[in-house]
């Protein structure tokens, strides 16, 4: 019983990193790449569809993404959806692909792009105590309910308490490249 709620803690401190290292994807540095797109969604033909599902992507230059639809008629509402997204691009279309140039970085752009990440990562942390809590809330029910013994209940919170630790150790090594990556000029 106590090893089910350890598994079942960490496949999902597991997943928590990875959405935070989606999220950190998403956040641009020097370089544009294709994972800044992950949250565009276009309406296409009146349902939302992620722009992955509807272009290839090709980076000629560091500032500078060819987005090219598979199906043609929908370049007017990949554009749309670019302009209006909060990525600062400038996309424009002639007619076979959408050339996005995306903006000089700034310092101040930097920052706000630093503090994000922070925000972020400690997002995922606050995920990662949550299901811990849930975690020791069903060790102790286990313990109060007799069906461990209280030094096994103990022994698994520690347990717990280092799969915690690793975890939170993770994203902070994930939130400190990110920021070096961002602090890179």
């Amino acid at each position: 019983m106590i090893d089910e709620a350890l598994l079942e803690a960490e496949e999902k401190m597991e997943k928590a990193v990875e959405v935070a290292k989606d999220n950190f994807a998403g956040i641009r540095t020097g370089r544009v790449n294709p994972g800044l797109f992950n949250k565009v969604t276009v309406d296409y033909y009146g349902a939302p569809t992620p722009l992955q599902q509807l272009a290839s992507f090709q980076t000629p230059e560091a500032r500078t993404l060819l987005v090219s639809p598979f199906d043609k008629s929908s370049l007017a509402a990949i554009e749309k959806a670019l302009r209006e997204s909060d990525l600062g691009a400038n996309p424009s279309n002639d007619g076979n692909v959408i050339r996005v140039t995306m903006p000089e970085l700034t310092e101040e752009r930097r920052k706000e792009y630093i503090k994000l990440a922070r925000n972020q990562g400690e997002d995922a942390k606050v995920a990662i105590r949550n299901i811990r809590r849930t975690a020791n809330h069903t060790i102790d029910k286990l313990v109060k309910d007799g069906e461990v013994g209280e030094d096994e209940g103990t022994r698994a919170e520690k347990e717990l308490d280092g799969i915690t630790k690793k975890y939170v150790d993770t994203i902070d090594s994930l939130l400190k490249g990110k920021e070096a990556e961002l602090l890179e000029v």
